[in-house]
């Protein structure tokens, strides 16, 4: 019979929580700013990519908002009620976004528009590249240890926005340096078919998690016997065996 760890226990996931709480806030007013500047900039040159990731931006801050509604809960059980619908919202976010900018970077493929230079929106793009992968990874560490899918497929949308903004700084460059006007909708469209996958992840919830043995039962009828745990609490806790979290992070 083995025997597995139940995971961080209840002051730990008290620290985790706080630290998700902080990273969330952080994310949130760096993305409310770096969508003004984007979207501003955008219009103002006509640039489908540069309007996609303002526009990114805005979904990063509803995703994180969703975040920060469930760790808002006290209780861990609320917190993990929460999860399924957090998911939904940035799953759904994800396909709103990848359904403008494909639209709009077509109708710019099309010869309806074109892109003129913007120095704002290589400085916000630029910057987004040095700032979002630390963002990112204090988050999805977090997430991991705590066993939250939806904080890590947070995690995983900052993440995508350090892809962005090089994808996005590439076309803005090539736009300024050589007049490649048809790079930039090359780059919106790199966007939305990523922001279709990641969507996709979300609604399934593969945040990070896989089937911990709760998934299975705790009981012999449910579980097969390979699959079956007893699952013994960290140390300091009570020593009764407990259900493991059904959610199991990977990596």
């Amino acid at each position: 019979m083995a025997t597995v760890s139940l995971g961080p226990g209840t002051a730990r996931r008290d620290v985790l929580t706080r630290r998700i709480r902080l990273l969330v806030a952080a994310t949130i007013t760096y993305n409310a700013i770096e969508a003004v500047v984007a979207i501003t900039a955008g219009t103002m040159a006509s640039s489908t990519a540069l309007i996609g990731f303002g526009l990114d931006s805005v979904i990063e801050v509803s995703s994180a908002a969703a975040v920060a509604w469930q760790f808002s809960a006290r209780e861990h059980a609320v917190r993990e009620a929460r999860e399924a619908t957090t998911l939904r919202i940035i799953a759904l976010s994800f396909f709103a976004l990848a359904a403008y900018v494909g639209v709009d970077a077509v109708r710019t493929l099309t010869g309806t528009g074109e892109a003129d230079r913007s120095l704002p929106g290589i400085a916000i793009a630029a910057l987004s590249l040095a700032v979002m992968p630390f963002l990112s990874a204090a988050q999805r560490a977090a997430g991991r240890e705590l066993g939250s899918a939806s904080a890590v497929a947070d995690s995983r949308q900052t993440l995508l926005c350090t892809y962005l903004s090089g994808v996005l700084l590439t076309g803005l460059v090539l736009n300024a340096a050589l007049g490649w006007s048809w790079a930039d909708p090359v780059a919106a469209l790199a966007i939305a078919v990523v922001a279709v996958k990641e969507g996709r992840d979300a609604w399934r919830g593969k945040g990070c998690c896989a089937p911990s043995s709760a998934d299975f039962g705790t009981g012999p009828a449910s579980a097969p016997a390979d699959l079956r745990t007893v699952v013994t609490p960290p140390a300091g806790e009570a020593d009764t065996p407990r259900a493991a979290s059904a959610c199991t992070c990977c990596g």
